[in-house]
């Protein structure tokens, strides 16, 4: 069979991949409101017109202790608790898979989103050197292949600050602040003083002149909507954690890291940290409830078992492999592409997405060690909503990553600079 086929999946790490399925990819997909008016019970599941298999067959895989998935009776699940035995697990699953039903001759795609996307480069190289493997493409949503880009616990957190500022200038914009701007001038700005005067004046550290600090410090407040007094008791540097709950705290409310344009109240107006996020508040039981009845009354799926919608697995997640530095598996994708000439990749960004920032991200992307022809193979997608690109934008990412693997199941895909019909690619 030549149809493509894709494996799909979340991250976390401990993340279920409901998301994806009953979100993006699925014939159906649950309706979960808006930031504004999300979705409160009975919810509701809707024909999914754009689904992802009018182009290719899809594969979702929850991850061990995710979903339905468990370890057999007499071993530890903890053991695939890791990044190396999470990708040793994954890959076994996809050769498996590809040879009991023979799919060798298909064209082949992983989809991996956040956490997923660590997890869809490390496959991909494993798949490679073990099984020699190759596919045609690669989609990664929220991308964050190198940890050290969001490092806000190191002793020397600048790169973080700068990397997440234009972030920070997107959500304050959606809430109100620089109202009179459009939100495209308004990250021009951002990205360039994130990328100049604020980086410079990090760098200088007790060096910077009073007055230029003066001036650094009122932009940031003009652009992120923060009190220039606590700017300055941040010593200019804003952890993303605190944002949240700091931008909106005069009206006794926090916004999401997952996605910055959800809201909800804050229990305390003195609390640094919010205890939750809104944005699963506001859509983690659409999901559930959705997919429970997609699959008792639509698929007469008839398991009493629980479905582990997440757990907080990161925790203490075992990243051994990567003792004494940051995880970063930026060089398993400049292997694949060296490699496979006929791979492409879609990664895909989100302007008001505070867990993997598209500004960072980017910066990752840009800072590849390959060749011209190699980076014409990568295409990048901006879309106005957060970590999760469906939850506002599902027609326009889905019809995007259609077109994908039409033209890269044909090799004539793009190259970096054109255009496609999701977004906008740059």
């Amino acid at each position: 069979m030549t149809r493509p086929l894709t494996f799909v999946f979340n991250g976390g790490p401990g993340s279920s991949s409901v998301w994806l399925h009953m979100g993006l990819v699925g014939p159906r997909v649950v309706d979960p409101g808006t930031p504004e008016e999300p979705a409160t019970p009975p919810f509701h599941l809707i024909d999914n017109e754009h689904t992802l298999l009018r182009e290719t067959d899809l594969v979702v895989i929850d991850a061990m202790s995710t979903g339905y998935s468990r370890v057999v009776d007499g071993h530890d699940p903890a053991e695939w608790h890791g990044w190396s035995k999470d990708v040793e697990l994954v890959s076994e699953l996809i050769r498996l898979w590809v040879t009991r039903y023979g799919r060798w001759g298909s064209p082949l795609y992983l989809l991996g989103e956040s956490y997923g996307t660590v997890r869809a480069v490390s496959v991909a190289q494993r798949l490679q050197d073990t099984f020699s493997m190759y596919l045609n493409g690669i989609v990664l949503v929220s991308s964050v292949l190198d940890f050290g880009t969001q490092d806000f616990d190191d002793l020397n957190w600048d790169s973080a600050c700068i990397g997440f500022l234009p972030t920070y200038a997107a959500i304050a914009h959606y809430h109100g602040y620089n109202s009179d701007r459009s939100l495209e001038d308004v990250l021009a700005e951002a990205e360039e003083f994130a990328d100049g005067p604020y980086r410079q004046a990090l760098a200088a550290g007790r060096r910077l002149d009073p007055a230029d600090r003066a001036q650094v410090v009122a932009t940031l407040s003009q652009l992120t909507g923060l009190d220039i007094t606590y700017i300055e008791r941040a010593d200019l540097r804003i952890e993303h954690m605190r944002f949240c709950t700091e931008l909106l705290r005069n009206k006794g409310k926090v916004v999401g890291r997952i996605d910055g344009r959800y809201t909800g109240a804050i229990p305390k107006r003195t609390d640094e940290i919010a205890g939750s996020d809104p944005t699963g508040d506001d859509t983690g039981a659409a999901f559930v409830h959705g997919f429970q009845h997609y699959l008792r009354s639509e698929l007469g799926v008839t398991t009493e078992s629980t479905y582990t919608l997440g757990l907080p697995l990161y925790k203490n997640w075992n990243y051994h492999e990567f003792q004494g530095r940051p995880v970063n598996v930026t060089d398993k994708l400049e292997r694949i592409l060296r490699a496979q000439k006929g791979l492409h990749v879609r990664v895909e960004y989100a302007h008001y997405d505070l867990a993997t920032p598209y500004f960072a991200a980017r910066d990752t992307i840009n800072h590849l060690k390959i060749d011209d022809h190699a980076f014409d193979r990568i295409e990048e997608v901006f879309f106005d909503t957060g970590h999760m690109p469906y939850l506002g934008c599902r027609e326009q990412e889905a019809d995007g990553i259609a077109a994908f693997i039409r033209r890269t199941a044909r090799h004539d895909a793009p190259h970096r600079d054109g255009h496609d019909d999701s977004g906008s690619t740059d």
